[in-house]
C-alpha cells in the first residue's frame, strides 16, 4: 500500500497540471487492474482524465458507490515529494485524498484475492480529476454514474478521531459587478459614477447576512475596479464565497443577495455544491461501517457538520445516503504540514472490506 501511495504523491497532480495528472491515471489503472474490476476513462480537455471502475454483481441489486479523486490544491514546485517521518507519512495529497484512494483500492483485492467482487451488490467506484476547483465535469459524472446506488462512500481525509462525516455545508460562488460612468475626478468628477462605491455599499449588505447560529457565511474574498486613483471607475467587481447547511438556508440566502444587489449590482452564479444532508439510511451506514472500523480498532463517532464540501454534497443530493471522511486518519490537508497515520491505510482498508461484504 505504502509503495502505490509514494508513487501516487511523488506526481503532481495540481488541478490543472493535465500532464501530472495524467501519470497519476496511468498508476491508478495499474493499482486498480483486479479480476472483476472494469475500467474506463472519461476523457478530458481541461483536467487528467476521470476514471470508473465498475463490477458487474450480483443481478438486481443496486449498485455501491466509492468516490474519490485524484487532484490536489499545490501548484507544482509549491510543495513536493512522499516522505517518511516515523510513523507519519507526509506529502502533497497523502490525506486529501491520494490515501484515500489507495484505501479503496486494497479494500477491493482483499476482496478479489480471498473471495470474488461479483459476489458483492454492484460497486461503481469514481475517481475524478476536478475535484479541488468543484467538480465542473466531475459533478455531472458522478451523477450519470451513480444513478440509483442504494449508498455512496467518500474516502476524503479521515479526521483525527477518524469520525464519519454525514453532513457539509453547501459551497455557492458569486461574482457580483458593479457599472458606473468614468470620469476624471478632478475635473469632472461630478459627472462620474462611481463603480466601486457602489459595490462597497453592496459588499456591506452582503457580509451581514452571515449568521453563526443559522450556520450560513458570506465571504467576500476578492475584489477588484477602477483604473487609477484620478478616475472615477466605471467597473468594479467581487467574488464571493457562500457557505450554507440546508437547500431551505440556500434559497434564503440567494433571495437575500437579490435583495442587497437591488438594481445596481449585477450577480453572476459560478460552480457550486449543494449541501451534504443526512438522507434516510445514514444513521444505519454509520452503524453498520462504525462496527467494521471499531473492529479494526478505528474511531467510530459522528463528526459535526463540516464547513467544506466534497464530492460526497453530489451524491447526497441525488437522494442517496452518504458517509464521507473514510480516508486514512491525518491531519493538515490543504497545508504544507499535510501527513497521514501510515497504520490507518492498513486499518481503514480492513474496515471498507468487511463493510462492503456486510451487503446483501
Amino acid at each position: 500500500m505504502e509503495g502505490a501511495l509514494a508513487a501516487l504523491v511523488d506526481h503532481n497532480s495540481f488541478s490543472t497540471n493535465r500532464d501530472g495528472g495524467q501519470r497519476v491515471v496511468r498508476l491508478l489503472e495499474d493499482v486498480f487492474a483486479m479480476p472483476g474490476l472494469e475500467a474506463s476513462r472519461i476523457g478530458s480537455d481541461r483536467f487528467a482524465d476521470h476514471l470508473v471502475f465498475r463490477t458487474t454483481g450480483r443481478a438486481s441489486v443496486a449498485p455501491i458507490a466509492l468516490i474519490g479523486h485524484l487532484d490536489t490544491v499545490f501548484p507544482p514546485g509549491t510543495f513536493e515529494g512522499y516522505r517518511v517521518d516515523g510513523s507519519l507519512r507526509r506529502g502533497p495529497g497523502v490525506l486529501d485524498m491520494k490515501g484515500g484512494l489507495v484505501v479503496i483500492a486494497w479494500a477491493l483485492k482483499a476482496i478479489a484475492v480471498t473471495s470474488d467482487l461479483n459476489a458483492l451488490p454492484p460497486l461503481r467506484v469514481v475517481i475524478v480529476s476536478d475535484e479541488e476547483v468543484g467538480s465542473p465535469e466531475g459533478a455531472p459524472l458522478i451523477r450519470h454514474e451513480v444513478q440509483g446506488a442504494r449508498a455512496a462512500l467518500v474516502f476524503e481525509s479521515g479526521r483525527a478521531n477518524d469520525a464519519i462525516v454525514t453532513e457539509r455545508k453547501g459551497v455557492g460562488n458569486l461574482t457580483a459587478h458593479a457599472s458606473g460612468k468614468a470620469a476624471h475626478a478632478g475635473n469632472a468628477y461630478w459627472e462620474g459614477d462611481n463603480a466601486i462605491w457602489k459595490l462597497s455599499r453592496f459588499v456591506d449588505r452582503a457580509q451581514q447576512l452571515s449568521d453563526k447560529h443559522a450556520g450560513v457565511t458570506v465571504n467576500v474574498g476578492l475584489i477588484s475596479g477602477g483604473t487609477s486613483k484620478n478616475t472615477v471607475p466605471a467597473e468594479a467587481h467581487a467574488e464571493l464565497d457562500l457557505r450554507f447547511p440546508t437547500a431551505a438556508a440556500e434559497s434564503a440566502l440567494r433571495d437575500a443577495l437579490a435583495t442587497a444587489a437591488a438594481a445596481e449590482i449585477r450577480l453572476e452564479n459560478g460552480t457550486g455544491r449543494a449541501p451534504m444532508e443526512k438522507q434516510p439510511g445514514v444513521a444505519e451506514m454509520v452503524k453498520g461501517y462504525g462496527a467494521c472500523a471499531h473492529a479494526h480498532g478505528l474511531g467510530r463517532e459522528e463528526a459535526p457538520r463540516q464547513g467544506g464540501g466534497s464530492d460526497g454534497n453530489t451524491t447526497s443530493a441525488m437522494g442517496i445516503p452518504t458517509i464521507d471522511a473514510l480516508g486514512p486518519r491525518g491531519k493538515g490537508f490543504h497545508t504544507h504540514d499535510e501527513y497521514i497515520e501510515v497504520a490507518t491505510l492498513v486499518s481503514r482498508a480492513q474496515a471498507l472490506a468487511d463493510y462492503l461484504i456486510s451487503f446483501r
